[in-house]
């Protein structure tokens, strides 16, 4: 067959295609002239920017919400159902007495700026995330090792000091992402990782842009969005404009319960109420009087009628707790009933604790829509036991973080605690309740010192019911995931089991 010909062929079955093409346009002039692929990109919406990009350095939930399990990876992950799963460890295995960790590596992995993962980079990341200088948000994941071998270059040894039956699960938290050596420095502003997407623009106050990482090296997650853009829209009435329009795809943590309604007749969009760990409490400054005081930390919890502050806080969505613990944990138990509401009973309180007058204390709430109106339902709850609380709104996160969290300048704060498991942040020293009980303490010591999941599940019991007794902070209520996005979008996560937003299973359906 000549050269030629196969140029003329060519041109004739290109005119066919095209004359096709413009009859099946005359013909249904309605419909596009192919059969449209589906969607490649995704405008996400968020209702807090990050003040940061680099999880390993700053707690914010923020961070791993635009860049956990899209731009950076750990040695293990946690899937949608809050199971640890490989990563970049491919397997591990647990010496019988607990106290050395083999991890087998992934072979063929790269950074986005073309480093090569191996034992030395993942050793050297988790260096950085316990050493002395150390500004991980959460270094206390990394006290129980001792030292880190690397026999091989996938081969990565743990041994620690002591048992640690939480390990393999931390090691799966945004804050225990690998950095590379080269590009941990300047993660922050450039965060460069080995997920499934890589960082291409950060226009502050408004979006981060990521674009898929040709060279991922698991294929196995068949990535199919192209294009991804974290629209940040702190106004309730503009997230649900954004939605409305289309000029946002997906709000999954939609900052309005009391516009979810409005959603539900939309053809084009879809609601899910899932579950999260996003619990609210009211902290107390424990060191501070009256709330040094146990006998007026439980008479301000007997103020409170929980139902009532979930419909006025978040109209009515929501499950009242008892403790910081919610009812998707194991181990949980229902403590609601320590402490009820009962008015008459805290008045009597606080009698007994010489505030028979009650007093005053101002709460400082963050600028998150949850928290002014849970305050002004229990400013008007205190005022029935005497008790006046001046409400003083805080800019979130930086101001509270510096104010509250950092400076332990505050009587009573408001925030969702948004990470699973999180009960032991009462025993951490320092931390902004000032919150001290060795016997509660002792307890999580137990928790790390056993691999037995039943028993650590008791133990973890027998911490609820301790803070439901000591009553550090004001247990109020845990937040559903608010999801609303288009129907034909597919693949993001219904439950929450850990702030976030993985993208790479997310599709457009055709």
């Amino acid at each position: 067959m000549t050269h030629a010909f196969l140029i003329l062929r060519r041109d004739i079955l290109r005119k066919l295609a095209l004359g096709l093409a413009a009859t099946t346009a005359m013909a249904f002039p309605f419909a596009d002239t192919a059969i449209a692929a589906a969607k490649t990109t995704l405008v996400l919406g968020m209702s807090i920017e990050p003040a940061g990009l680099d999880p390993t350095i700053a707690a914010p939930v923020a961070i791993g919400q635009v860049t956990w399990q899209n731009i950076f990876e750990g040695l293990v992950t946690i899937d949608s159902e809050g199971k640890i799963q490989p990563q970049l460890a491919k397997s591990w295995e647990i010496s019988e007495d607990g106290l050395t960790y083999t991890f087998k590596l992934q072979s063929g992995v790269t950074f986005h700026d073309g480093e090569a993962f191996d034992s030395a980079v993942a050793k050297a990341s988790l260096e950085r995330a316990r050493g002395a200088d150390s500004v991980n948000p959460q270094k206390r994941f990394f006290a129980a090792i001792d030292t880190i071998e690397t026999p091989d270059a996938e081969t990565l040894v743990l041994k620690l000091k002591s048992r640690n039956g939480s390990l393999l699960y931390w090691l799966g938290w945004p804050s225990s992402s690998i950095v590379g050596t080269k590009s941990a420095a300047d993660a922050k502003t450039t965060p460069i990782g080995t997920g499934p997407f890589k960082f291409v623009s950060w226009a502050k106050g408004d979006r981060v842009e990521l674009a898929a990482n040709p060279d991922y090296w698991n294929k196995e997650l068949a990535v199919k969005l192209e294009k991804v853009t974290f629209r940040f829209i702190s106004d309730p009435q503009a997230q649900s404009a954004a939605l409305k329009s289309g000029d946002v795809d997906a709000f999954p943590e939609f900052g309005a319960p009391e516009l979810v309604e409005t959603f539900k007749d939309d053809p084009r969009l879809t609601t899910v109420i899932g579950n999260t760990e996003l619990k609210v409490v009211a902290g107390m400054n424990n060191e501070r009087k009256p709330f040094s005081d146990k006998r007026v930390r439980q008479a301000l919890m007997m103020a409170l009628d929980r139902p009532t502050i979930v419909d006025g806080a978040w109209s009515g969505y929501g499950t009242p707790i008892g403790s910081h613990y919610t009812p998707n944990d194991r181990g949980f138990v229902d403590m609601t009933g320590a402490f009820a509401y009962d008015p008459e009973k805290a008045k009597a309180l606080l009698a007994e604790a010489g505030y028979a007058n009650g007093f005053t204390f101002t709460i400082k709430t963050p600028q998150m829509a949850y928290a002014p109106r849970s305050a002004q339902v229990m400013q008007a709850m205190f005022a029935e036991i005497g008790v006046t609380m001046n409400i003083e709104p805080t800019e979130f996160p930086a101001k509270w973080v510096q104010d509250v969290f950092k400076g332990g300048d505050y009587d009573m704060t408001i925030v969702a605690h948004a990470e699973p498991m999180d009960i032991d942040i009462y025993g951490r020293d320092p931390y902004y309740f000032h919150y001290k009980n060795p016997a509660f303490n002792d307890i999580l010591k137990k928790v790390e010192e056993t691999a037995d999941t039943s028993e650590q599940d008791k133990l973890y019991g027998e911490a609820q019911k301790i803070l439901a007794e000591d009553v550090p902070a004001l247990f109020l209520f845990v937040m559903p995931k608010f999801g609303i996005w288009d129907k034909k979008l597919k693949g993001l996560w219904e439950n929450e089991p850990i702030p976030s937003n993985v993208l790479s299973g997310v599709y457009w359906e055709e």
